[in-house]
């Protein structure tokens, strides 16, 4: 039985992603929240916040922190990547082969987990996004070789918690953070044009900003829903020598969609250069 309910869980570092995580794993009542142990690196505030909205534990003494780390089966890597490999060297002889590690930091690869962790454990990486605050999350998973199926399943049913969970190769992971990982950021900085735009031809802004926002969750759900490839969708609501085509025609004579493209590609190449920067860190300290 793979039921995450029983399961005490510790999650060193309880910024967003935590939080995210946390709150919709409590929602869903999928795990007991007194089974669940927060660390951080002393920001009591944020603890008792996070105890008081979702039930769960602040680890704030040094002894508790260790307690928790030891005892955990599943064990949630979510600081900062400034931070990661002092706080995984910090906490490495408190790690026991049986535990699950998943981390959620961005550019930390399962070979350096496991370097630095100096033991075999199973390893599961993920790559969230911003959107699983609200559980709409869109996030890719990969797995050590030593994850076993049940443990798949668990770390599917945490950030299936938050919105939906890919599973891809770890290589892939780079380019899911240039389509979902830094995705939101794409549309929202489309809205932010629209929203330019109908304010210049005479809208008030908090009459762009309803209409924009309405529209991209429209056009989401419409994907969604009719499950219809999003270019048939596109052709369906341009007429011919209409309004929407002569809008189309200027973004393609401007290249939008393979600035779009480029960067989306971008965005991976630079996910793989924060990955390599941390993969010299951790060499280095090895050496």
């Amino acid at each position: 039985m793979h039921s995450l309910f029983d399961r005490s869980i510790c999650f060193v570092g309880a910024g967003s992603m935590s939080e995210a995580i946390v709150r919709g794993l409590t929602k869903l009542n999928k795990v007991n929240p007194e089974k669940i142990t927060m660390i951080n690196r002393g920001n009591l505030q944020v603890l008792h916040h996070l105890h008081r909205a979702y039930g769960v534990i602040g680890a704030v003494e040094e002894e508790h922190r260790q307690q928790a780390i030891t005892e955990a089966e599943i064990i949630v890597l979510a600081m900062k990547p400034k931070d990661a490999v002092e706080a995984i060297r910090m906490y490495r002889t408190l790690l026991q082969p049986n535990q699950l590690l998943i981390s959620v930091i961005a550019g930390l690869s399962i070979r350096s987990i496991s370097t630095l962790t100096g033991i075999s454990l199973p390893i599961v990486r993920c790559m969230p996004n911003t959107s699983s605050t609200i559980g709409l999350g869109a996030t890719g998973i990969s797995y050590s070789e030593g994850v076993s199926v049940e443990q798949r399943q668990l770390a599917r049913d945490i950030f299936e918690s938050t919105g939906i969970a890919c599973e891809v190769e770890e290589s892939l992971l780079d380019i899911v953070t240039g389509v979902s990982g830094s995705g939101p950021a794409y549309i929202y900085y489309v809205m932010e044009a629209m929203i330019a735009g109908g304010i210049s031809g005479g809208l008030d802004e908090s009459t762009a900003r309803l209409l924009t926002v309405q529209t991209v969750l429209g056009a989401a759900n419409m994907v969604l829903q009719t499950e219809e490839n999003p270019a048939d969708l596109r052709k369906k609501v341009t007429s011919p020598g209409g309004t929407t085509q002569a809008a189309l025609e200027l973004m393609s004579a401007n290249g939008v969609s393979d600035h779009i493209s480029k960067a989306v590609l971008r965005a991976a190449e630079r996910a793989g250069e924060l990955g390599a920067a941390i993969a010299d860190q951790v060499n280095s300290i090895n050496k």
